[in-house]
């Protein structure tokens, strides 16, 4: 009973210090005087306002048998069908010239902060596939007894770890970009790949050497060769261990997406910039975009503890 109070009180204590935050956050935005307008945030995350059809061409506007309105070029040909449209702002017999609006169109459609979170995912999935496979390798030369195999990864994770990820995505795009002709979007995974490799190789590593030696002598006395063992029997068990810090360097990996907005990626951050310009609401856009990084890398972390816990209970 004793056990249950307490459990109450302490999280009763969890709760008023998140309403003090709350609190503090609210007397702060008081504070600086500020407007909160958060309703104009919204149609850049997701909106249904009305697009408008113009004419691709000049044209005429008639009528079909069935009633129907239709845009057609001089020579006859058919431009536009406005049968799918119901606000139409054009008539039978009207000369319509090119880029003239003809209907408005409401359906829902994403904004552009959806958009840059699209592309925040796509470079993020992609920059973690190619970290995974090309950290496993550094990391299995780092532990080689080839000596140049074991010197040119040590080379690499120094060289990486010891250099800004902003430098590096500059190079890359500015410099190897321009020798082999690489677009934006390749650079920046190719960057983010290459970084976070070296942190991953180092936790591969870090794994691979906390499996007592016993492990891989035992599979060997069994008839397996080293690659036999390392994938069937030290791999599989270095991966439990390296769950929890692999799970922080792929939510950093995340974030880190955000710094590839200097080579023009519209992603999460870029597009948040360029909605603050247009939406003059600075601190709505930010906290929005603060929220939707939240939500991605909240997602990653659940998802590994629920892997952490489906492996453990494995064993």
């Amino acid at each position: 009973m004793q056990t249950q109070a307490s459990k109450l009180l302490w999280n009763g204590v969890f709760v008023a210090i998140l309403l003090s935050l709350c609190g503090l956050i609210y007397l702060s935005g008081e504070k600086i005087d500020y407007n909160w307008n958060w309703q104009r945030v919204v149609p850049y995350i997701v909106n249904n306002e009305a697009s408008s059809i113009t004419a691709p061409q000049d044209g005429s506007i008639v009528k079909t048998a069935a009633g129907k309105l239709k845009l057609v070029s001089d020579s006859g040909q058919v431009l536009v069908d406005l049968a799918k449209y119901e606000n139409i702002s054009v008539y039978e017999g009207d000369l319509v010239f090119e880029g003239d609006q003809l209907a408005a169109s409401e359906h829902w459609r994403i904004g552009p902060l959806t958009e840059g979170l699209i592309v925040t995912i796509k470079i993020s999935v992609w920059s973690l596939f190619f970290a995974i496979l090309l950290g496993l390798i550094i990391g299995l030369m780092r532990i080689a007894s080839n000596p140049a195999l074991h010197k040119l990864a040590v080379t690499y994770i120094e060289i990486i770890r010891g250099t800004p990820l902003l430098v590096q995505i500059f190079i890359v795009y500015f410099f190897i970009g321009t020798v082999f002709d690489i677009e934006r979007f390749t650079a920046g995974v190719i960057a983010l790949s290459v970084f976070t490799a070296a942190y991953v190789a180092e936790i591969i590593r870090s794994g691979i050497q906390s499996i007592p030696k016993g492990q891989m002598e035992a599979a060997r006395s069994l008839g397996m060769n080293y690659p036999q063992a390392m994938i069937n029997v030290i791999l599989p068990q270095a991966f439990k261990r390296t769950l929890p810090p692999m799970a922080g360097q792929f939510i950093n990996l995340i974030k880190d997406s955000s710094l590839v907005s200097v080579i023009s990626i519209t992603d999460l951050t870029k597009a948040g910039r360029e909605v603050v310009s247009g939406s003059f609401a600075p601190f709505e856009v930010w906290f929005t975009v603060a929220l939707l990084y939240l939500v991605l890398t909240s997602s990653l972390s659940w998802a590994i503890q629920r892997l952490e816990k489906r492996l453990a209970a494995s064993d």
